[in-house]
């Protein structure tokens, strides 16, 4: 089985770790993008961020910036909006959408405090930003008379160059999936000059989007937009260049697309803009930074903006964009129920149908589950499910066992070929390959569960990223099942690589790992001594992957090799295979044909190899001597 297998699981799990210590060294990575010089560039291009006041600040001056009489308030003033699951709070300055505060999703390890979306914006999402994306961050004069309490907020103002503006923020009533977390936005223009005007210098700011605590993979922030129903997506940590490029300052959408919708996101949470109409336009990203504590490393954040498309107001002419901005959790269940390529914002990848299928029975078994055992129903679900997908596969499994129980038996038989044809390797294959022809033995036989379980676990994987219902859960001693479950924090008495000042604890983990141990001691050992060396390292490769992961993964992980170890124990109690040689010989499988074909080909090549080498030495014996001339 691990002849030919081996080194494919070995660049899977090199892969994993890859990401594992990557996401290990999240802390040094946001230290890189602290670099000064690009911080001073980003200062001259877009506004520092304007922090959320306890009571309404003194509007900043915007240079350049004319209103007509009567003039907006020189403070800042506030607006809200509430639905069942978040506040939108409306800013008079930008006239946009200041914040979002979710009313249940609560910020990591607080019970008091509230994940706010744009908090950190630098101005309000709907507002507009012109010349080098910089934000226009006018004061608006808030519309009394066409505003509706508690339901619409609109604003109007006059930009320097003349062109009139209105907004309208309306909440979506309609009851559809989603509803309270979408305002139906309208944007007019009207050219207020004797000239014509043209619209594509702005664009509509969509906001910023920033981790939500110190230790969130980074590479999960980034902006998307979606284009003929097919999704793009870009993280932050593309700003910061490559080996041949230099730090970037802006990251644009191709040209020409037709977007239907475009935004912001992190872990967990995304911003966007959804056009009524699909337009031939751009959107724009700018990198920023954000520091959750005062006395923490700043982390990168995102904001973006799309861009109006290219048409011309001619004198007391009006143009008119009508819009969905959606503010709101990755939820899997809604974005699917909501259609129109919502579910496209999960972002799952290659192994989506996986991970949809995988997050639909978790959520069914969470819905039975939750009156049962409230407190730690979602644990369950992840136990449930995992014993499910388990059992689904049990006979691929049962066939996977006897047919590596038959292989070791054949260890013997392999040991005098290897020594026999030890300087020909071809020769050995095809040795092999009749052995296993002989007694009837497929070698992938072994090797088939193990390459179902790699969709399953990178479906589970991307399943859990991206699962919000898994915020703030708990179950056993895990307070959150979409972080580590850290008991304590080691503080260590100097920094050290991967590691920092300090070390968490986490249990699940280390559970995981010796289940893992203990499974595989438990399983029919193939292959070379140095094979099962390799096999056996595996377990600590998924424990450095899985350690700073969502401790839901580990919990997966340890259920699977808990059943798994009891299902070996089950398979070994069932009487041994016999192994039996046939009398015809044994059909030749499709890989035992291929082994074949390449050890003719190889031997064909090694004969033209000594026969070019022979003409060629004929031709050097009977040339005739040079002379000079």
């Amino acid at each position: 089985m691990y002849d030919r297998t081996t080194w494919i699981v070995l660049a899977v799990c090199g892969s994993l770790l890859a990401v594992g210590l990557q996401q290990s060294n999240k802390n040094a990575q946001a230290k890189l993008l602290q670099d000064k010089t690009r911080q001073e560039a980003l200062q001259k291009d877009q506004p520092a961020p304007v922090p959320v006041p306890e009571a309404p600040p003194v509007a900043p001056a915007t240079a350049g910036l004319t209103l007509d009489p009567p003039p907006p308030p020189t403070e800042e003033e506030f607006v809200t909006l509430q639905t069942d699951e978040v506040s939108f709070t409306f800013s008079n300055i930008g006239g946009g959408i200041k914040f979002a505060a979710f009313k249940s999703e609560r910020q990591v390890g607080k019970k008091d405090a509230f994940v706010r979306i744009n908090e950190r914006g630098g101005g309000p999402i709907g507002g507009l930003a012109g010349a080098d994306e910089a934000l226009v961050n006018l004061g608006y004069t808030y519309s009394e008379a066409e505003s509706i309490p508690g339901s619409k907020v609109v604003y109007a103002a006059k930009l320097a160059d003349g062109l009139m503006v209105r907004k309208s923020f309306s909440l979506v009533t309609t009851g559809e999936p989603g509803a309270p977390y979408l305002l139906d936005f309208d944007l007019q223009f009207e050219n207020s000059t004797a000239a014509p005007l043209n619209l594509q210098q702005y664009s509509i700011y969509a906001g910023e989007a920033a981790p939500l605590y110190q230790s969130e993979v980074i590479q999960q922030t980034g902006v998307f937009w979606l284009e003929n129903d097919s999704m793009s997506f870009t993280s932050v940590t593309s700003f910061k260049g490559g080996m041949l490029s230099s730090d970037k300052a802006t990251i644009n959408s191709p040209d020409g697309k037709n977007i239907q919708y475009a935004g912001v996101t992190n872990q967990f949470f995304a911003t966007a803009i959804r056009l009524k109409e699909p337009l031939q336009t751009t959107l724009w990203a700018k990198p920023s930074q954000v520091k959750l504590k005062d006395d923490a490393s700043p982390l990168p954040a995102i904001r973006a903006g799309l861009r109006l498309p290219d048409v011309t107001l001619e004198p007391n002419a009006k143009k008119s964009f009508s819009s969905r901005i959606f503010i709101g959790p990755k939820h899997n269940p809604m974005l699917q129920k909501m259609g129109n390529g919502w579910g496209e914002l999960m972002q799952y990848g290659w192994f989506w149908p996986v991970s949809v299928g995988l997050n639909r029975t978790l959520n069914f078994f969470h819905n039975y589950l939750d009156d049962v055992a409230k407190k730690w129903s979602w644990g369950l679900s992840i136990i449930l499910l995992t014993i499910v997908v388990r059992i689904a596969i049990w006979p691929l499994h049962a066939k996977s066992t006897r047919t590596m129980k038959r292989m070791s038996k054949l260890q013997p038989e392999m040991a005098k070929l290897k020594e026999k044809y030890a300087d020909d390797p071809n020769k050995l294959n095809t040795e092999t390959m009749g052995l296993y022809r002989k007694y009837g033995i497929n070698p992938l036989g072994g090797c088939l569960p193990m390459f179902i379980q790699i969709p399953i676990f990178f479906g589970f994987y991307r399943m859990l990223q991206y699962a919000v219902e898994l915020r703030g859960q708990e179950f056993l001693w895990v307070p959150d099942l979409s972080m580590p479950d850290t008991i304590y924090t080691l503080m260590l008495p100097s920094s050290m690589p991967f590691l920092g000042t300090s070390l968490d604890i986490n249990i699940l983990p280390v559970v995981m790992a010796i289940s893992s141990f203990l499974q595989i001691k438990m399983t029919p050992k193939t292959g070379d001594a140095m094979q099962q060396r390799i096999i056996m390292f595996m377990p600590f490769m998924f424990f450095f992957f899985c350690y700073t992961f969502a401790s839901a993964l580990a919990l997966y992980w340890t259920t699977q090799n808990i059943f798994s170890i009891g299902q070996t124990w089950l398979m070994n109690r069932i009487p041994e295979p016999e192994l039996k040689a046939r009398k015809d010989g044994g059909k030749k499988t499709w890989v035992q044909r291929m082994t074949e074909q390449q050890a003719v080909l190889q031997k064909q090549r090694q004969q033209n190899a000594a026969a070019g080498a022979k003409t060629s030495a004929d031709s050097q014996k009977k040339r005739p001597p040079r002379t000079g001339g």
